[in-house]
This record gives C-alpha cells, structure tokens and sequence, in this order.
C-alpha cells in the first residue's frame, strides 16, 4: 500500500489534498513567518476557541515535516526556498 500523499517528503504542491493546498497559499501570501492563528484568521476559520486551531497545527506540523515549510523555534512557520 503506498503512503498518502500528504504524509512523504517531496510531493509536488499540486498533488497535496486541497486543505494543505490553502495552507501553503496562506503561508505564501503572509510574506514572512506566521503563527497558526494567523494562517487560522486568512482561511477564514474561528480562531477564538484554541481546540479549533489544533487540526490546523497538524496540518502545519505535518507540512513541516515533509520539508514544505519550515517550523521556527517560536511556533511560526515560513515556506522552503
């Protein structure tokens, strides 16, 4: 069984599921390093309740982890050059 695409390195942006898809859009527009809360408020998601940006973080942690961003020490992320 092959792994899902969003879970191995090196996957072209395009074949990422369309949720990782607006993250990285999202990220990409932010210029800089963002916190999740900020990518959160530009996909239009509540952002007052903290247990509704922990799937976010997921995505992000995941996202980090597969090299298409990268996760600073402060918990904000920016993209791979």
């Amino acid at each position: 069984m092959r792994p899902a695409l969003d879970r191995v390195s090196g996957v072209a942006e395009a074949a990422l599921p369309a949720d990782y898809q607006r993250v990285l859009v999202a990220v990409r527009q932010a210029g800089g390093p963002v916190a999740p809360r900020a990518v959160g408020e530009a996909l239009g998601q509540d952002t007052e309740v903290r247990d509704k940006l922990e799937p976010l973080r997921g995505t992000l942690a995941k996202l980090a982890d597969r090299d298409s961003m990268h996760q600073r020490g402060e918990g904000e992320y920016t993209l791979r050059p």
